[in-house]
């Protein structure tokens, strides 16, 4: 979550400019991305962040079979919707429907996707139902890497390895929970344990990830400006992680990348209740490449 985040001012400019109601959430196309387009003013923006949360009252997530709600993921930024069913109430996806959960995660400016971290999409499931939402409006989700030098590529990254985030691992969401404050939202993801999470007022979303040590934080920036990232709840963070560990939830080591998601979940075992130490945010996630809804173009 560093450096500018230029996508989101401008395709919320563009979204100005265009003068379309978005009582839907917008689908924008990859030209909106454009770093020349002008900034909107923050009243502007912000009209539209509202918007982008707004949900029918009686707008209710669609049942399966066995009357559970599915979990219903909505891109933004591509129109794609996609309704999975769980197996539980706490989830549990088939891999078939991780596969499908990945195609609407993926980047959408060059259609690259990466399979996606199972934890993550029963976290989704779990903060949609609790929160009684019909969908969860995604705006970024996987993120091809891209070249990285100085201190977070470590030792052994060569001159312009690529260095992958949270979201190039395919463990990230960036997303709206329609009829949810954000602030809502992410007091109830930090419950859940070994996550991170990272709340976006201005920018108007909420960062969740799968990691073994929790982290917490708030970034004020507004679109278009480098990040005012700030963590917040540090003694929280233990707390939280040993509550999941003593639920028997499951931690997703930090450097685990893999493509086999049935082997992944195979081998990955019940912690025990600890007292972790405080980690860094996220390896290097950047949440400034993430795009942010507009019309198309």
């Amino acid at each position: 979550m560093r450096k500018s985040r230029a996508a989101y001012g401008a395709a919320a400019a563009l979204a100005l400019a265009s003068g379309i109601a978005l009582a839907d959430p917008p689908r924008p196309t990859a030209s909106a991305a454009s770093t020349h387009a002008p900034r909107p003013t923050p009243s502007a923006y912000h009209s539209y962040v509202s918007k982008w949360h707004a949900c029918d009252d009686t707008a209710r997530a669609p049942l399966d079979e066995h009357g559970r709600s599915r979990l219903v993921l909505v891109s933004l930024n591509t129109g794609d919707r996609m309704e999975l069913d769980a197996a539980t109430d706490l989830g549990g996806f088939a891999a078939s429907d991780l596969d499908r959960a990945s195609f609407v995660l993926r980047e959408p400016s060059s259609g690259n996707q990466h399979p996606v971290e199972p934890r993550l999409v029963d976290l989704a499931y779990r903060i949609q139902t609790h929160f009684d939402a019909p969908e969860v409006r995604v705006i970024s989700g996987y993120r091809t890497p891209r070249a990285r030098r100085g201190p977070l590529c470590g030792l052994h990254c060569g001159r312009g390895e690529r260095i992958p985030s949270n979201h190039g691992r395919g463990r990230a969401m960036d997303f709206i929970v329609p009829g949810a404050a954000d602030t809502d939202v992410a007091t109830f993801a930090r419950t859940l344990g070994f996550v991170g999470v990272g709340i976006y007022p201005v920018s108007g979303f909420v960062h969740v990830d799968v990691r073994d040590r929790s982290y917490f934080w708030v970034d004020a920036s507004a679109p278009g400006h480098r990040d005012r990232e700030r963590p917040i709840l540090g003694a929280l963070t233990a707390k939280c992680d040993a509550a999941a560990a003593a639920r028997g939830e499951r931690r997703v080591p930090s450097a685990e990348i893999t493509p086999d998601v049935d082997a992944a979940l195979h081998d990955r075992e019940p912690v025990t209740p600890t007292t972790p130490t405080p980690t860094t945010p996220d390896d290097g996630d950047d949440d400034d490449d993430a795009v942010a809804p507009g019309p198309h173009g």
